[in-house]
């Protein structure tokens, strides 16, 4: 577990909630868990537009843990929240695309793009 229990760092840059990942791997069933509750209670709280996932430090990532972003895009798409990822490294951009997620998710190379839209 990360320090202090939390999964996630969020900053609201523009308008933006901008997520990044505390832990590299995001691979093991319970980190999976947390994370997932983490990001379900973001786009249940009030106030996001838009909410961008900066992979940047995610080295590993499980089916499972592909499994709650997709259960994330849907929760984001019924609050009429805009849902981003961004600085996705090739590895995992290789699951992304061979699981045909990166057609389900707007991907976009690095959250300057995001923020330059805003």
């Amino acid at each position: 577990m990360t320090p202090g229990g939390r999964r996630l760092d969020v900053t609201e840059v523009q308008g933006v909630t901008v997520v990044c990942f505390r832990d590299g791997r995001l691979d093991d069933d319970r980190g999976v868990q947390e994370l997932g509750r983490e990001l379900f209670d973001l786009v249940e709280q009030e106030g996001h537009k838009v909410l961008l996932l900066d992979f940047s430090s995610v080295e590993s990532l499980s089916s499972t843990a592909l499994g709650k972003l997709i259960v994330l895009d849907r929760k984001a798409l019924l609050r009429g929240i805009v849902l981003k990822l961004s600085n996705i490294p090739p590895a995992l951009y290789e699951a992304f695309a061979a699981t045909k997620l990166d057609q389900l998710f707007e991907i976009v190379k690095d959250r300057g793009q995001v923020l330059a839209a805003c």
